[in-house]
């Protein structure tokens, strides 16, 4: 046998999943079905609205749409933060937050300054010529701007119902 080499074989696995990392935030798929989900959604689109006519003015020669616009920008800002905080369901992450709480504040706070945004949308469209561009949008997100507070009102009254039940559980 002093002749005979010998051979060695290696043989290694490995799979295609090793240089994955696998992420613990959960996506829940299911959110916009619900009533909250809705009027998220609504939310985020009429918010979109308001500002979106508003900014393609000429709002700056009128003060009163600065409030409105800052109204709009804000909430709608904070509705995409939520959302993404819905559908990743990253709530769960951080229980120290007390979530129903702090959903009712902002459901509450964004009804209040949206229907005094409405209101003042309302009284400024007189500043326009009626039958111009400047007019018709502001018509436009005078309309979305109360969409919007309602939809805000029904995250409220939700909010409120969550917050009372989970307050009678403890």
């Amino acid at each position: 046998m002093e002749g005979a080499a010998t051979r060695t074989v290696i043989t290694s696995t490995s799979s295609s999943t090793d240089n994955f990392s696998t992420s613990t935030l959960a996506c829940d798929r299911h959110f916009f079905r619900t009533a909250s989900g809705l009027l998220v959604f609504a939310e985020i689109v009429f918010g979109l609205l308001v500002w979106m006519l508003i900014a393609g003015t000429e709002y700056f020669r009128v003060s009163a749409f600065g409030w409105v616009m800052f109204v709009a920008i804000l909430y709608w800002v904070l509705t995409v933060i939520f959302l993404i905080i819905y559908l990743t369901m990253a709530y769960n992450r951080i229980p120290q937050v007390p979530w129903t709480t702090v959903g009712l504040f902002f459901n509450s706070s964004a009804t209040v300054m949206y229907v005094v945004a409405a209101a003042v949308d309302a009284a400024s469209i007189s500043h326009a010529v009626k039958g111009r561009h400047n007019y018709t949008c502001w018509v436009a997100s005078t309309f979305f701007a109360f969409l919007v507070t309602l939809c805000y009102a029904g995250s409220t009254y939700l909010s409120f119902k969550s917050w009372r039940s989970r307050d009678e559980d403890q």
